[in-house]
């Protein structure tokens, strides 16, 4: 099978997501950012996931679009999570730097599909 970069990365994303989540609630015991910031986070893939099995390439770039604004939303909380010091810059820096990447290479691929689409 051939490698797919954002269906892996996001996997992993969603990964790195979870502990986040796990870590504010048990840790600082923060639970209502925390909840949104694992629902977008894990999203991102799920819809990419979904993308993949889109029956028309109308659908595979709707699935892809949403993907991409559930990575600009979780940007958000992560940035809000660290403005409350939920989190420390060190640890915003680290998944900060994967979600916008992954939004990099989403928007790529959104662009390329509608070009194609012209």
């Amino acid at each position: 099978m051939k490698e797919n970069i954002i269906q892996e990365k996001s996997f992993l994303f969603a990964v790195r997501i979870i502990n986040l989540y796990k870590h504010l609630t048990t840790k600082k015991k923060e639970f209502v950012l925390s909840k949104q910031i694992l629902r977008s986070g894990t999203s991102i893939g799920a819809n990419i996931e979904e993308s993949i099995g889109g029956r028309s390439d109308k659908e595979f770039l709707f699935k892809l679009e949403i993907s991409y604004k559930e990575a600009r939303e979780t940007i958000y909380w992560l940035k809000l999570l660290k403005a409350t010091d939920y989190i420390s810059i060190t640890e915003f820096d680290s998944v900060f730097i994967e979600a916008e990447e992954i939004c990099k290479i989403l928007a790529k691929i959104i662009i390329t599909l509608k070009g194609k689409n012209n």
